[in-house]
């Protein structure tokens, strides 16, 4: 039995590490950037990677009402259109100053979506 324990958990060890840095979770609390306009999201996109703050930009690009840096607050699985949801669970913890983003952007019927996860919960 040791053995057929022992390689299961070695199939496993890769799987874990993933795990741990996409830590499964059932909330995030995220940021996004929302423009109706393709070509304006590839603007901030192209902000983005100089290194521009993503508060910074969000607050400069998003068209979304709340103009807090693009924050979303702390969003439950199930709570979010299809298309966002998927993006904004893939993706790993990040900062403002050093985001981790969707690129591409993520289409939904609200318009084109730059989605970044500050916390999972």
């Amino acid at each position: 039995m040791a053995k057929k324990k022992s390689a299961p958990q070695a199939k496993t060890a890769e799987p874990q590490k993933t795990e741990k840095k996409l830590k499964v979770s059932n909330a995030i609390s995220a940021r996004h950037i929302l423009c109706e306009k393709h070509s304006k999201i590839l603007d901030a996109i192209a902000e983005l990677k100089k290194n521009m703050r993503f508060d910074k930009v969000a607050e400069n690009y998003s068209e979304d009402k709340p103009k807090v840096g693009g924050n979303l607050g702390k969003l439950n699985r199930g709570s979010m259109a299809g298309p966002f949801q998927e993006a904004a669970f893939a993706l790993p913890e990040s900062t403002c100053d050093k985001p981790v983003y969707t690129d591409p952007p993520v289409k939904t019927k609200y318009g084109y979506h730059i989605i970044m996860v500050e916390k999972r919960y």
